[in-house]
Order: structure tokens, then sequence, then C-alpha cells
């Protein structure tokens, strides 16, 4: 007769182990998770504070007497900054993975002099960036934007023009502190500039305290001041705070080393031309909608706006992943920079469900923040729909990009993006916009397609390309 004791012994021991081995990894999905929350959480608090910037802008705007027109204005005007932002933003974006792959070996000196060559490339960006900016109604003519909203548009942009300088050096530090694994500073000037920003505003756009009435001008140069405040903040702590201390960044400003900014500009140009693609998707929308008048233009600019708002979440996470991903490159882990990729993927999935929730249940209570206009209401709260589907797709591809970037691979993306954003994305927005009469919900639906595509491509190359080094590794 067989000993049933005899075999459920080592049955019992295999449960344990597979019990014991699900414990170990469900374990090892949580501390990862908390990692990569605690590096984000100060980047997106950062992210949202920074972009709470323009959701007071666009609130503020609503309040002024021609509420449409401000809208419109403040809409065009921020949608080419933001596309001239982006392109400066990419170029010295080089510096995050770089930083973090050489802070991940344990080379510290090596990370700041890398820094400092960035200096130079922010100084080269910062001219062009504000004369695009300060020089921009031949721009916004040749854009064939409604004459009635170039006036506004160009006025705010002459107006926070003078803060770019300020900007290009804003993010070239925060590159450095994030790659570096040090994230709070981020939150910090994020959440001072917000704070600075609704005082300043007030004062400025309806002329309060002995200042002349400026309007959608008053808030260019509010932002303007607050950047160059946020700068002198942002040096200040760096220089003072024990965390940069091994790097000694600011100890002497080296010259120009071209092969080192050489390296830097083969990294950065891929994703500043990258992300001018993706961002010139939003611009050349809003640019087309403003072609419809004021009302749609004003309506686009508040589906965008809060849209944009809660992309400050998914960015952070991808700043976060991309650090992660780097650090474990420059440790040569290659499966845990595949892993903490996944790990981030799911993590901004999962918070991009919640935000398509908000919006598509809350739609009215959320345009009654922006205005009290029926008409730009009504059409607003139509476009929301669209703004919460949108929200999976887009927060999905910034990650996928971010982790993307963390290994250092930035020029196949720039491809993926051409594709997606504008031979797919604008290509179907103008022809449903135009050609099928579906006003802005067509540009909608035209970017969804894109965004769509272009996260599916970023996804599928990460895994594709961690797979390989790890087949390669392996041999």
């Amino acid at each position: 007769m067989p000993s049933y004791k005899g075999i459920g012994v080592p049955e019992i021991q295999m449960s344990s182990i597979s019990n014991q081995q699900r414990y170990l990894a469900a374990a090892r999905h949580l501390a990862e998770v908390r990692r990569t929350l605690q590096l984000s959480l100060p980047v997106v608090i950062g992210q949202v504070a920074v972009y709470s910037m323009s959701f007071v802008d666009t609130v503020m705007a609503g309040r002024l007497p021609d509420r449409q027109l401000a809208l419109a204005g403040l809409g065009i005007g921020g949608a080419m900054w933001s596309a001239f932002m982006v392109f400066t933003i990419g170029l010295l974006m080089a510096v995050q993975p770089s930083v973090a792959q050489l802070d991940g070996a344990g080379r510290h000196p090596e990370a700041a002099d890398v820094t400092r060559q960035a200096y130079w490339i922010a100084l080269f960006a910062a001219l062009p960036f504000w004369a695009a900016c300060y020089f921009s109604t031949p721009l916004l003519q040749l854009a064939q934007v409604d004459p009635q909203i170039i006036p506004v548009a160009a006025g705010y942009l002459g107006a926070i023009s003078w803060g770019a300088p300020a900007l290009c050096f804003v993010f070239l530090l925060r590159f450095f502190s994030e790659g570096s694994g040090h994230t709070k500073p981020t939150m910090f000037y994020g959440a001072l500039g917000a704070l600075l920003n609704i005082p300043l505003n007030y004062i400025f756009m309806f002329g309060k305290f002995g200042m002349p009435a400026l309007g959608t001008v008053g808030c260019g140069y509010a932002t303007a001041i607050v950047i160059w405040l946020q700068l002198f903040l942002l040096v200040l702590y760096i220089q003072t705070h024990r965390h940069y201390r091994p790097f000694e960044l600011f100890s002497h400003i080296a010259l120009p080393h071209w092969e080192v900014m050489r390296d830097l500009l083969k990294l950065g140009l891929p994703i500043a031309v990258a992300i001018s693609l993706e961002s010139g998707l939003f611009v050349a929308a809003a640019l087309l909608v403003g072609q419809l008048g004021p009302l749609p233009a004003a309506a686009h600019l508040i589906a965008i706006n809060f849209s944009a708002l809660l992309f400050m979440v998914p960015l952070g996470m991808g700043s976060a992943v991309t650090v992660r991903v780097g650090n474990a490159m420059g440790r040569g882990d290659l499966q845990g920079a595949r892993y903490v990729g996944i790990i981030g993927m799911l993590i901004v999935v999962c918070g991009q469900c919640c935000n398509m929730v908000l919006m598509l249940v809350f739609p009215e209570y959320i345009v009654g923040l922006y205005t009290d206009d029926v008409a730009v209401a009504a059409l607003a709260v139509s476009l929301l729909f669209y703004a919460g589907i949108f929200q999976l797709p887009d927060g999905l591809q910034i990650c996928a990009t971010g982790a993307l970037r963390g290994l250092k691979d930035t020029r196949v993306p720039m491809i993926f993006n051409l594709i997606a954003y504008w031979a797919i994305g604008l290509t179907l927005g103008y022809y449903l916009t135009f050609h099928q009469q579906l006003g802005p919900a067509g540009m909608w639906i035209g970017m969804i397609a894109g965004l769509t595509v272009g996260g599916s491509l970023m996804v599928a190359r990460f895994l594709l390309i961690t797979k390989r080094m790890l087949a390669v590794r392996s041999v």
C-alpha cells in the first residue's frame, strides 16, 4: 500500500516554497512601486505646481471683461510658448539620463562636468527662445490665426519672453538634480512659483496697487518674474544642500568642451525634436482651432488646459522612470532596468484610469472652474469627453518615452513621434475638423489616434530593446 504521508510531505514543502516565492515577488513589486513613487511624487507635485500657474492664468483670464478673446489669446500664446520651451527642454533633458547613469556608477565629478558643459547649451538656447516669443506676431500671422486673437497672443508672448533665459537654467538644474536622485527641488520651486503667481497675476492683470490693468499681458509679466525667482532659489538650494556636496557643481565654470557638448547634443537633439513633434501636435491643434474663431479656441483651451494639468502626473512619473532606468543601466543591471520601466508604466496606467473617470463624470464642474460663459462652457463640456479618453494613451506614451531615455535611446522614438503625431494625429484631426465639419472635436479625435499609435510603439520598443539586451548578456 502506498504511503500517503510520504507523498504529502514534499507536496507541502513545494507549496510552502511556492508561497514563499510569491510572497517575495509581491514584496519586491511593492518595494519597487514604493521607491518609484517616492522618487516621482516630488516631481509630480512640482510639475502640478508649475502647471497650476497656467491653470490659474486661464481661470483668472476667464474673469477679464472680454473673456472669450482673453482665453483665446492666452490659449494660442501659451501654446506657442510651450512649443518653443519644449525644444529647449529636450536639449537639456540629455543631462538627466547622463547624470543618472554616472551617479549610478558612483562617478559624481564626471556628472558635474557634464552638467557644466550643459550650461553653454542652455546659454546658446536662451537667445532664440526669447526672440521667437518677443517677435511672435509674424509667426501668428503665418499660422493664419484669427486677426482678433493675434494682438492678445503676441502681447502675452512679448511679456513672458523675459522669463525665457531663466527658464533654460531652471530646467538644466532641475534635470541635474533629478538625475542625481534628488527630486525635492522640483517640488519646492514649483510650489513657491504657484503661490507667488496668484498675487502677481492679480496685481498685473487687474491693475491693483497703482499698476495699470494689463490683462493677459500682465499675466505674462507675472510668470516671467516668478521664473527668475525660482532660478535664484534653485541655485541657492543646490549650493547649500548636503546631497550635492560630492558633485561640487558650482566650484568653477568650465570652458566649452566641444566633445562633451557634442555628445550631449547627440543625445538631446533627438529628444528635443521628439517632444517638439509631440507638443507641436497640440500647438498645431490650437492654431488650427484658432482659425475657427474665439469661441471654439476658448473652449479648446479649457479642455486642453485641464488635460495638461492632469498630464503632470504621468510626466513626473516618466521623469522618475528615466532616473530609475538610468541608475540601473549605470550599475549594469539590465534586468533591473527592464523591471523598473514596466512597473512605472503599470503605475501610470492605473493613475490615468482615475483621471479618465474624473473627466468623464464631472465635466460640468471642471468647466465651471474656468468660465461662466454659457456658450464657451457648453462646447468645453463636450470636448472634455474626448479629453477623458485621451488620458490613457497620453500617460502611457510619456512614461514609455521616459524609460527609453533612461536607456539613452532617443533617435527611433523621434521617428515614432513624427509618424504618430503628424502623419496620423494631425492629418486625421485636420481632415475631421475641416473636411468632415466636426469642429474642434475632430482635432481631439486625431490627437487621440496619434497618441495611441505613439504610445503603442514606445512600449513595444522598450520591451524589445531590453529583451535583446538580456539575450546578448546571457550569451
